[in-house]
């Protein structure tokens, strides 16, 4: 097994410094505690901050590495500065509030821009210290999102992968990150960028479509030269040590105290970080109208809620705080009776033992944050149920409610809702909660945190076979040398050019990919050779083609090859064609342009194109699908064929494809050295016509018929420009 190197913020243990002793003690983070039994099961080192300032411990940081790596951790040290623009700064107050859809407290600072770049430079150079050669790296969170391009620039053929615990919002939200496509770019350097939930994929891969425009297909996205994937990867518990430890005798014990205050009271569990996102004070009114609703339930019922200070240094948890404190304190005020306090409200951090203990011992859990990335309180709740008793209430604004579909399921913004959910619970047969928590048991001691984290490595080495796949058929230094070399050597050269996608890059506007003077004075030169027969076999009209390329040497092929131009001759037809259709197809597509902003029709004498190319992504994809389907049914008795390009749909006759006028060209002459290049699947018709001697390549990583691939255009103009320069030389 390869080395695994797991990079984030905080590492599974902290450094602290009592008085000139630093001490070494486990960390309580949630990542921390969900892989930390994990990664010891690996050959590995984890990177991250170990908890302590540089100024705290300057002169000492040789003692630190040292006392870590007998945890098989590495250090990032941060100065104070960073951590308070870093941290509490770019990651807490901007990129945690607008991933979770609370713009009205996100901060857009340019100042704490700088220094989250900065603090991901600083891992980056951690993470290049210690890799290997062969390394996994895996890269977690939201406070290291810039970091995968950064290492990728440095070790170009690392293997990385960048898992997001919260999460990822819609494009709507994200667009309003000023700095969202160094973001992008940063996420894009991983080869494999996991997600808890399809949800959160899919708003990402929308992102990238509209901020890069790479193209995906089932989550693999060709970006350049590199296939990237994302996934969803639900993250799972430790469940045996939940389960088992339910059974500890001092866990027992603290039941047993538990019991005896609350008595034969019903007893409701609430326990969270106090944070914005969790839904707090949302969850006390539903439980103040529970009780208002229903005050059979008074003095029968115990609510316990945990709240486990977190980030007391920013103004808005400070806040939040006060409005918990007394929003619980009139709620106790209100229905409160002697002997009896409906909330017992608990500001502090539990152990473990206690923890375990309020789970086994409730009868409800109220888990309704107004937004989570996962929650996996929601899971430890089930996994320590084993009587089967007990009832789960979960938001379903929680990634956790995709897999616990078997909980009490709620908006945790309709009061109403969650407070009918309380007695629905308190009111549920003990064998409809066995029932439902079996389930669930089952399927988390399934996929737990061993299995998760496997199952991301297994992605990882999958997305690496594919690239290495691909890579296998990039034109390489040395093949494209040996392509140069026979064309040296030949006589009789045919080289067959694709235009849009191959010679030029894509724009939102088709009319205006005009080519630019340096194309076309490579064409002239590659023309002009004696030796050489040009063909630019292209979808455009042959009018467009004529107004281009009219003062090259070169022929032309228009409208996916209904007409041919060669050298010093009139445009001419390799058959007869009919375009009557066009009169019943034409209104189908116009109805399609009324309903689809931003595309258009372009009729060619032989041929219409539907273009979306400026339409929106997530629209386009959706009418782009049904007009072809529709097409299909319309044309199947009038010997048309539908083709679906980059970002268009032309239908034309059923006769006429690129590979017909290829084999016109192969066919004049004998060749003893042949070129194609192209991009899109209208182009596959002219490599699969092409003798066995010839240099096929597609411009894209998508699979192909072509025998080699090549990134992007200017792949194609490097490759077009050494032929002239050997040749000159």
């Amino acid at each position: 097994m390869n080395r695994l190197l797991i990079v984030s913020n905080r590492l599974p243990v902290n450094v602290i410094k009592k008085q000139e002793e630093l001490q070494i003690k486990p960390s309580i983070g949630g990542l921390a505690t969900g892989l930390g039994s994990f990664y010891k099961s690996y050959k590995s080192t984890w990177i991250g901050w170990p908890g302590v300032k540089t100024e705290d411990i300057r002169g000492r940081e040789k003692d630190v590495e040292s006392e870590l790596k007998k945890e098989n951790c590495y250090p990032v040290f941060l100065a104070k500065n960073n951590i308070e623009n870093y941290y509490h700064g770019f990651c807490n107050k901007t990129i945690w509030p607008l991933f979770h859809y609370l713009v009205q407290y996100t901060r857009y600072d340019n100042n704490l821009w700088k220094s989250y770049k900065e603090v991901n430079e600083s891992f980056c150079e951690a993470v290049c210290k210690v890799a290997e050669q062969g390394d996994i790296i895996w890269i977690h969170d939201y406070q290291l999102m810039l970091l995968p391009e950064l290492i990728r620039e440095r070790k170009p053929d690392a293997t990385i992968g960048f898992f997001l615990h919260i999460p990822f919002p819609s494009y709507e939200i994200f667009r309003l990150l000023p700095w969202r496509n160094e973001i992008m770019d940063g996420l894009l350097g991983a080869d494999l960028v996991g997600f808890h939930t399809y949800g959160y994929a899919r708003h990402f891969l929308e992102s990238v479509s509209r901020l890069t425009g790479y193209e995906q297909s089932f989550g693999q996205i060709t970006a350049g030269n590199r296939a990237i994937k994302a996934d969803i990867f639900p993250m799972g518990i430790d469940y045996k040590r939940f389960s088992d430890a339910a059974n500890d005798s001092g866990v027992q014990k603290e039941i047993k105290k538990i019991r005896k205050k609350i008595g034969e009271r019903k007893l409701i569990l609430s326990f969270d970080r106090l944070d914005y996102t969790k839904g707090i004070p949302p969850r006390l009114e539903s439980y103040d109208l529970f009780l208002e609703n229903n005050p059979e339930y008074k003095e029968k019922v115990t609510f316990i809620m945990v709240a486990v200070p977190s980030r007391t240094g920013i103004d808005q948890y400070r806040q939040l705080k006060r409005q918990v404190d007394e929003l619980a304190g009139k709620i106790n005020g209100k229905h409160a009776t002697v002997g009896w306090t409906p909330i017992w409200y608990l500001y502090r951090t539990l152990p473990f033992s206690t923890l375990l203990a309020l789970y086994n011992a409730s009868d409800v859990a109220l888990i309704t944050p107004a937004r989570d990335g996962m929650n996996l309180i929601a899971k430890e709740f089930i996994a320590t149920k084993n009587d089967g008793k007990g009832v789960l209430i979960l938001s379903e604004m929680a990634g956790a409610a995709e897999e616990l579909g078997e909980a009490v399921i709620v908006n945790p913004n309709n009061k109403e809702e969650v407070a009918n959910a309380l007695k629905e619970a308190l009111m549920m047969p003990e064998e409809e909660q066995i029932e439902r928590n079996k389930i669930m048991q089952k399927r988390l001691l399934r996929y737990n945190v061993s299995r998760w984290a496997d199952d991301f490595m297994e992605g990882v080495q999958s997305i690496k076979e594919i690239q290495q796949e691909l890579s296998a058929r990039i034109l390489t230094h040395n093949m494209k040398n040996n392509l140069i070399n026979n064309y040296l050597k030949s006589s009789r050269r045919l080289i067959l050019l694709d235009y849009d996608g191959t010679l030029t890059y894509f724009t939102k506007n088709p009319k205006k990919a005009k080519p630019d003077k340096e194309l076309l004075e490579l064409l002239k030169m590659l023309a002009g050779e004696t030796k050489n027969e040009v063909v630019i076999i292209s979808g455009r009209d042959k009018e467009t083609l004529d107004n281009w390329f009219c003062n090259l040497d070169a022929d032309l092929v228009a409208e996916h090859g209904a007409w041919i131009k060669e050298k010093d001759k009139d445009w001419g037809m390799i058959e007869p064609l009919k375009n009557d259709w066009k009169e019943e197809i034409r209104p189908f597509l116009e109805r399609y342009v009324d309903r689809t902003p931003g595309s258009f029709i372009e009729e060619k004498e032989f041929s219409l194109v539907w273009h979306y190319r400026k339409v929106d992504p997530e629209l386009a994809t959706l009418r782009a699908g049904k007009l072809k389907n529709d097409l299909l049914h319309i044309t199947a008795n009038l010997y048309l064929t539908v083709l679906e390009g980059s970002k268009v749909i032309e239908i034309k006759n059923s006769s006429i494809n690129k590979g017909r006028a290829a084999s016109y060209f192969i066919s004049k002459n004998e060749r003893d050295f042949i070129l194609a290049a192209g991009d899109d699947w209208t182009d596959e018709d002219v490599f699969d016509v092409l003798p066995d001697i010839a240099y096929s390549i597609k411009v894209g990583l998508s699979p192909s018929k072509a025998r080699f691939n090549v990134g992007d255009v200017g792949d194609v103009r490097s490759l077009l420009k050494d032929l002239i320069d050997n040749k000159t030389k």
